[in-house]
């Protein structure tokens, strides 16, 4: 039986072909909705991961100015070249020309790129030129782009390099007060949204998220005029007595305010890279030095305290003296001294005397309070506390010999604030780098009698007949003190010297202390009050001129001056003596040294 076709009926393959349309479209319609309404979030930020961007808003740091407002440390705006590896890739054809503008071997950008091939950034040069950038940039390689950074720069250069410091390429402290205070420098970034096409470029901006902060600016208690004061005579000292190193700090005595901090050799912070790390370091508050005869006038403040009489004499004669086996010498037979003759002419049996007439303990306490042992607090990233042993590890060799200097250790900072405090009718201030805002009141550490009567028996140093007669200054009262102290190595005291001067002006009414050290000076002079004791004439000489501080009334001061009585009163007993010997105001070879056998 032959089978009838079916009739063929186009309406019901139109009504199929309608149906899967139709499904289609709901399926279409579904997706976009579960794109657009129920996942909406996920795709959106699949696009703007493609194309919106969050770009920063470099802020410069804060300024550094002086106590005038003279810009000491500055940012300036630079331009830094990066690449997005990935796009640069693509085009490696353009390599040459882009090395080419960045001043660059080729091979060494090639590398640094297929490094970080991965990436999406990488630096290509960093704090260039704004208008060499935008050269670059101008090429249109793909991948390259430019950015807004800040670059420290320092005005002064090498005179202010060891306060200041240096940054980073990121602008982050790295020395000095720029390290000290970089929390406080230091600004916030901003952000804001971009939209950029598929070359990079931005195409809108789309919102600002957090405005730039710029750091704050720090002032400062430095002067610039008496810091290049200091660094120029510094320097010259040095070059004259063929030295090492050195350091000059400057304290302004009644704020303590640090005024000048110089130290040589010196480097340039704007081309840190080519120098050694090593002159990096602020040796006015990291190297500690045993200070020699500059200690003397604390041994005479801590006799006055513990009772000794301010008219005393003491017998030095014959300029030599027993302890333990041990030697004590003079640089001559000073025969009998008083207080103010054993500072004049610098007696180390004076001060040994002294000091057998005092406990450990009053001694030690007296040291310390006037900031020997401990830091200063003054803030300086490193600054070292010195090295002031525990009484109870001292015998009478070792009281002896700290008495006049040897056997504790002390920064240049610390004899600054020491005779700042005693220039200060007692009064010990902490010394700051930043200009004072309100005045502090200080700790008052000895009886200001007793301080003004030191200070007052300082004078006759810079006198005639005194050991730093080229540190007076001609119209103002100087009070100070000299040094010249052996520096100790594996094998005992060498012949290489330290050379000290500490000192105060104007006397009737005290506005600086100063202290200069001028380590292995080389040359035939190598004694405090030759090498050091100049320093702090010509700076301060300077410093009083520029701060217009009035000269002292000098007949006036004469006529009121009490001549010491001739008289011997309740002397020192004299330990046993052998010849005299010695150089002037050193510690000879066989004298009474930690660590020396008799």
């Amino acid at each position: 039986m032959k089978l009838k076709a079916r009739a063929y009926n186009p309406r019901v393959r139109l009504q199929i072909l309608a149906a899967c349309f139709a499904v289609f479209a709901l399926l279409l319609v579904s997706r976009a909705a579960w794109m657009q309404l129920i996942h909406r979030d996920f795709y959106q930020q699949q696009g703007n991961a493609r194309f919106l961007r969050e770009l920063p808003i470099a802020t410069s740091r804060g300024m550094i100015v002086d106590r005038n407002g003279e810009p000491l440390a500055v940012s300036t705006p630079v331009e830094s070249v990066w690449a997005n590896p990935k796009e640069l890739l693509q085009a490696p054809e353009r390599m040459p020309e882009l090395a080419k503008a960045l001043g660059i071997p080729r091979d060494m950008l090639t590398q640094r790129i297929a490094q970080k091939a991965k990436k999406e950034f990488v630096y290509l040069r960093r704090h260039i030129n704004p208008d060499d950038a935008q050269a670059v940039v101008a090429l249109k390689i793909p991948g390259v782009y430019s950015t807004r950074e800040f670059r420290r720069f320092y005005p002064h250069g090498e005179v202010m390099a060891h306060v200041l410091g240096f940054t980073n390429v990121d602008d982050l402290g790295q020395e000095g007060l720029e390290l000290a205070f970089n929390d406080w420098l230091t600004g916030k970034p901003g952000s804001q949204k971009i939209i950029r096409d598929r070359s990079g470029h931005i195409v809108e901006k789309v919102d600002l998220i957090r405005e730039a902060q710029p750091g704050k600016d720090l002032a400062l208690s430095i002067d610039r005029r008496i810091q290049y004061l200091a660094y120029r005579e510094l320097k010259s000292a040095l070059i004259n007595a063929q030295a090492r190193s050195g350091s000059a700090v400057v304290i302004d005595i009644k704020t303590g305010e640090i005024l000048a901090m110089v130290n040589q050799p010196s480097y340039n912070p704007n081309s840190r890279e080519s120098s050694s790390p090593y002159l990096h370091r602020n040796r006015a508050v990291t190297d500690v030095i045993e200070p020699g005869s500059v200690i003397k006038s604390i041994t005479v403040a801590a006799a006055l305290e513990n009772g000794v009489d301010p008219n005393i004499r003491i017998d030095t004669n014959p300029g030599i003296m027993t302890l333990d086996k041990y030697s004590i010498r003079d640089t001559t037979n000073h025969g009998v001294v008083s207080l103010e003759g054993l500072l004049q002419m610098s007696s180390n049996i004076g001060a040994a005397k002294l000091a057998q007439n005092m406990s450990n303990a009053h001694l030690y306490d007296v040291l310390h309070r006037f900031g020997y042992g401990q830091s200063t607090n003054s803030g300086f990233p490193g600054e070292s506390a010195g090295v002031l042993s525990p009484p109870r590890n001292w015998g009478p060799v070792e009281k002896a010999t700290i008495s006049y200097g040897y056997g504790l250790s002390v920064t240049p900072l610390q004899i600054a604030q020491a005779y700042a405090t005693l220039a200060n009718h007692g009064r010990m201030m902490t010394p700051t780098f930043v200009k004072a805002e309100d005045k502090k009141t200080g700790t008052q550490v000895m009886d200001p009698a007793i301080a003004d009567e030191v200070l007052a028996m300082l004078e006759s140093v810079t006198n005639p007949g005194g050991t730093a007669q080229k540190a007076a200054i001609t119209g103002y009262r100087v009070g100070g003190k000299t040094g010249t102290s052996r520096k100790f190595n594996a094998g005992g005291y060498s012949k290489r010297h330290i050379s000290l001067f500490a000192g105060v002006v104007p006397l009737t009414d005290p506005k600086f202390a100063m202290v200069v050290v001028i380590n292995e000076p080389a040359g035939h002079d190598y004694y405090g009050g030759l090498v050091s004791a100049p320093v702090f004439h010509n700076v301060m000489e300077g410093a009083l001129r520029l701060m217009d501080v009035p000269p002292d009334n000098i007949a006036a001061w004469y006529e009121t001056k009490k001549p010491v009585p001739a008289a011997a009163v309740n002397p020192v007993p004299m330990a046993a003596a052998v010849p005299a010997a010695g150089n002037e105001e050193i510690i000879p070879d066989d004298a009474v040294v930690p660590g020396v056998q008799p």
